[in-house]
């Protein structure tokens, strides 16, 4: 987004709200304030919230400027993420002094709307207004049916197991700051958070509190299955354990029987001293748990864990919830579809709001610097996730660490942030960057950008490479040019007339990214000195005339030289 192009944009047709605010805006005090703004424009599907602009309805509009959350727009984000379990971004732009805050807003999650003070919100002209009962029922027609929330015949409270109940009502008083609960009788407590009603158990009830041998009998499937493989190729399990108890029960139970054969990588540089587990504690919970919290329960299968030297598989039954898909998993605000099981595992701490669990995952393992969580072999009837023991660059994840250990809260590094990082460290030009976190982590001193327009590229700054005593290896990525290029493809083509793009980013794996290379190759073509024939796939690339001239200008010097150094009986 450009000053130019926000001139232009219309608050009818771009979902889009301008918002003079040259020194400060209402935060949450009534509806018109940046909470209400948010609400309403979510609800619409997302759009922006532009802060410094004033709309001009008969041309562009004016750019007051303001100075509203000035450095301090990471706090911004984290309030909203607070009050409203979504996920903004901030962009700040300028017009010469004139500074523009821009809230970019997602939609709302599948099936629900988000609310300022209990009212869901719309615009409707210049004024916020409560959605009409048609659009809401609209909205909630939307969701899957909540099977967690659902009666369980024939069953009631005695059911229940005393243990786990007692473990929820402790974990419930914590997260809560209520100590007051744990003096609730059960009925009482259970009563309260929505799980029985009247004389009869939820679904929910059952899984998280359910005696043993009435989940056996009444759900069996809620059941989840350890086994233990040497080699990932290996089809029979060296090792399996069954955990049939109420969930409460067997949170602690399952991490301590996958730890007993965890490990940990020493890393170490300066006063920087710390171990990376095999498997990261709050990762491997979160992931299991979000199987609980989001598996289907309609179907028969069991969740399965799958331990291995190296790695850990997580399968649960059912697909992603309404909404969630591989490309959208770390921004999409999704509704779960065990709503009442989520709720409840939430306020007890067990779980992270809304999203939150698959940042966690993501962040910790890259932090730690494995291989991103892989959700790829997921599809309509499993999620599955498979993560790696691997530490693939300690150097970064040193890096990491020492950043966030001398940053202020908000200021720290996001999920967003560090995987752009990571990204970029591997070279994957081709990952769908956010524009936004690119020129954020560039104005941290975090990247550097290089090149010029379609052949840009951007890699870790001097910085990093400072930091992990690699100097040289920041050389050989910024200081490649044309020439020192040209050599080596010359080199090549000396040998084989001709070459496709493949082959020169072949003779440059390891220095230079693809997008590197094809910039250089773009370069080159421009300045004649290689030659591109063909289109698509058929492309292939020669030496081009401006090369061939100048050697030839080249050749018959050296030959005039030769004859006049004979004339003079030098040769």
């Amino acid at each position: 987004m450009t000053i130019d192009e926000l001139k232009h944009l219309k608050e009818s047709e771009h979902k889009i709200e301008f918002k003079r605010a040259q020194t400060q805006f209402n935060y949450n005090n009534d509806r018109k304030s940046v909470i209400g703004y948010i609400v309403a424009l979510a609800n619409e599907g997302g759009g922006m919230l532009v802060l410094g602009v004033k709309e001009n309805k008969n041309g562009l509009h004016a750019i007051t400027g303001s100075s509203a959350w000035e450095g301090k727009e990471g706090k911004l984000t984290e309030d909203i993420y607070r009050d409203l379990q979504i996920r903004v971004q901030t962009e700040v732009l300028f017009d010469g002094t004139n500074r523009v805050l821009i809230i970019h807003i997602p939609s709302r999650p599948v099936g629900k709307t988000l609310k300022f003070k209990d009212v869901p919100l719309m615009r409707v002209g210049e004024d916020l207004l409560p959605m009409s009962d048609e659009q809401l029922l609209k909205i909630l027609q939307e969701q899957e049916p909540d099977f967690s929330a659902t009666i369980c015949s024939h069953l009631s409270p005695t059911d229940l197991d005393e243990a786990a109940i007692s473990k929820l009502k402790e974990a419930y008083s914590k997260k809560q700051d209520n100590q007051r609960f744990l003096t609730l009788s059960n009925e009482q407590a259970l009563s309260d958070l929505g799980l029985i009603i009247g004389n009869e158990i939820t679904y929910a009830a059952l899984i998280l509190l359910g005696k043993k041998e009435i989940i056996k009998k009444f759900l069996p499937q809620s059941s989840i299955y350890l086994e233990y493989r040497n080699t990932l190729t290996q089809i029979n399990f060296d090792n399996r354990q069954i955990f049939t108890e109420p969930y409460y029960l067997t949170i602690e139970k399952l991490w301590d029987s996958i730890n007993q054969r965890n490990g940990k990588v020493p890393v170490q540089q300066g006063p920087y001293i710390f171990d990376i587990p095999f498997f990261n504690k709050e990762v491997i919970r979160e992931a299991i748990n979000n199987a609980i919290a989001h598996r289907d329960y309609r179907k028969t299968s069991e969740v399965v864990i799958k331990q291995f030297p190296n790695e850990m598989h997580i399968i649960n039954p059912g697909g992603f919830p309404l909404g969630v898909n591989l490309t959208n998993l770390l921004t999409v605000n999704s509704t779960p579809r065990n709503r009442l099981l989520s709720d409840i595992m939430a306020k007890t701490g067990v779980v992270e709001r809304s999203g939150q669990g698959i940042d966690k995952i993501y962040y910790q393992t890259i932090t730690e610097s494995k291989p991103e969580p892989d959700y790829s072999k997921s599809d309509n009837y499993q999620v599955e996730l498979r993560l790696s023991a691997v530490v693939e660059d300690k150097a970064f994840a040193l890096f990491i660490h020492q950043i966030q250990q001398e940053r202020k809260d908000s200021e720290k590094l996001s999920v967003q942030d560090v995987i752009a990082l990571n990204r970029i460290r591997k070279g994957e030009t081709q990952s769908p960057f956010d524009p936004i976190i690119l020129r954020k982590l560039e104005k941290q001193g975090l990247i550097e950008k290089h090149g010029k327009t379609k052949g840009s590229y951007y890699v870790l700054s001097r910085a990093y490479y400072e930091f992990t005593d690699e100097k040289g290896k920041y050389s050989k990525t910024t200081d490649w040019d044309e020439r020192q290029a040209f050599y080596i493809i010359l080199h090549h083509l000396q040998k084989f007339e001709n070459a496709k793009m493949t082959d020169f980013i072949d003779l440059f794996e390891g220095r230079l990214t693809r997008k590197q290379v094809r910039y250089i190759v773009d370069k080159l073509i421009e300045k004649k000195d290689l030659k591109r024939e063909g289109e698509g796939k058929g492309t292939i690339y020669s030496v081009g005339e401006n090369y061939i001239k100048t050697m030839s200008i080249l050749s018959k010097a050296i030959d005039i030289g030769i004859k006049q150094m004979k004339d003079k009986g030098e040769l």
